[in-house]
């Protein structure tokens, strides 16, 4: 009785050394998980060595990503503060978490004290918050600077990460100066150049009236003269349309457009221009209309509608469409003309850009109608899209912001 008492006894005291190793090692183990510094780890024995072993791989592991997330950050850093342009790195809330020094120079911020602080609070300009809150940034946009008027910015957010943003910034007063004198120069050239143009056009076709004044080997060469002569006099004509467009891209005056009257009067121009030589149906959404700028959106669909009939075969059809969406209002015209080459496609809207010379001249196209369409578009902030195929036709579409559509009620007759 007396010997298994004792065993007893001896194996208590056995689990009690045991809990107390492993209570001992516990303690190590959280005062070190306190102040987790590498080469202070305890040794442990027995089980706890292998447990503190691997502790150690970790904690080294982890010391070491963070040695080189630290190292690639400082290098991000350092490679930011190079740029000339302004970078500012913003969280979720649009906090501003960091700087490089041209965001001071070009945005006003301080380094001190602007850390932290939600960058719609320390750039107030309407235009940048209502673009910052929108979330939509495919484009950039361009703003006279609130520090300096003659400086122009421009400004961008890049999405990244975990819903962080990168704010780019730059000054583009050198080019925005640059702009204004190539839009000048070509509106003055072609206003100097519209007159004589006029007078010699007049001439000519005086001199193709006279009876006897020219002699009918002359008269070809005389009516050569006169259709080159409306030539120029449409490029000038478009030159003058898109310098105006572009010197006044934000100025557009807003109204009310009846979109069925509109296109009914796009349809009968588009009946004469064809001449019956073509079959032009229109379809519309009486209940569809849209605020913009009536001339210039009239301007831009007739430019489409009239390019539909020109590279159209006599006998096609062209379908002019105006409808609804999902949370868009899209303006379609459709041909079943000779089409485009899909290389051609990207660059249709560049400045005297041709697919084929011989073929635009034979039509009496000026390379400009597409890039005034462009610009009109950007200015009402719509969407130019192009469909085509060789050989069986092509494609134009508008596509409207939900912001610019307007609906209006149809009275319903008995």
């Amino acid at each position: 009785m007396a010997g298994a008492i004792s065993a007893l006894l001896a194996f208590n005291i056995g689990v009690l050394f045991y809990l107390a190793c492993h209570l001992y090692w516990i303690d190590k183990l959280t005062k070190w998980l306190t102040k987790p510094i590498l080469n202070q780890i305890p040794g442990g024995y027995g089980y706890w060595e292998d447990i503190f072993a691997l502790l150690y791989k970790e904690q080294r592991k982890h010391s070491l990503n963070q040695s080189q997330l630290t190292s690639a950050l400082e290098r991000f850093r350092h490679a930011a503060s190079a740029l000339p342009d302004a970078v500012v790195v913003l969280n979720t809330q649009n906090e501003i978490e960091w700087f490089n020094d041209p965001a001071e120079k070009y945005l006003g911020l301080n380094k001190s004290h602007d850390i932290n602080q939600p960058i719609n609070y320390l750039v107030r300009n309407s235009e940048f918050v209502g673009y910052l809150q929108s979330e939509q940034y495919n484009n950039a946009i361009k703003l006279k600077s609130w520090r300096n008027p003659d400086v122009t910015l421009q400004l961008q957010v890049v999405a990244f990460g975990a819903k962080q943003k990168l704010l780019i910034c730059r000054d583009i007063s050198a080019l925005e100066k640059t702009e204004v004198m190539r839009r000048d120069f070509i509106a003055n050239v072609s206003h100097e150049l519209r007159t004589p143009l006029t007078v010699i056009g007049g001439f000519l076709e005086t001199f193709g009236d006279m009876v006897g004044e020219v002699s009918e080997t002359a008269k070809p060469y005389f009516n050569m003269m006169h259709e080159q002569t409306n030539r120029m006099r449409h490029i000038i004509e478009d030159l003058l349309t898109l310098s105006q467009i572009e010197s006044n891209a934000k100025n557009t005056e807003d109204s009310v457009i009846d979109m069925a009257k509109m296109l009914k009067l796009v349809h009968n121009d588009a009946k004469g221009l064809s001449q019956g030589k073509h079959k032009i149906h229109l379809q519309t959404d009486p209940t569809l209309n849209l605020s913009g700028a009536h001339n210039e959106l009239h301007s831009a669909f007739s430019n489409l509608v009239s390019n539909a009939i020109r590279y159209t075969p006599e006998g096609g059809h062209i379908y002019i469409k105006w409808e609804r969406l999902e949370d868009t209002a899209v303006f379609s015209v459709r041909d079943t003309g000779i089409g485009i080459e899909s290389q051609h496609i990207d660059r249709l809207t560049e400045r005297f850009y041709r697919i084929d010379n011989s073929r635009s001249r034979a039509t009496g196209g000026t390379g400009l109608g597409l890039s005034i369409v462009k610009h009109i578009l950007n200015r009402h902030q719509a969407t130019l899209h192009i469909e085509s195929e060789v050989g069986v036709g092509s494609t134009f579409s508008i596509k409207f912001p939900k912001a610019r559509i307007l609906r209006k009620q149809v009275a319903l007759t008995a």
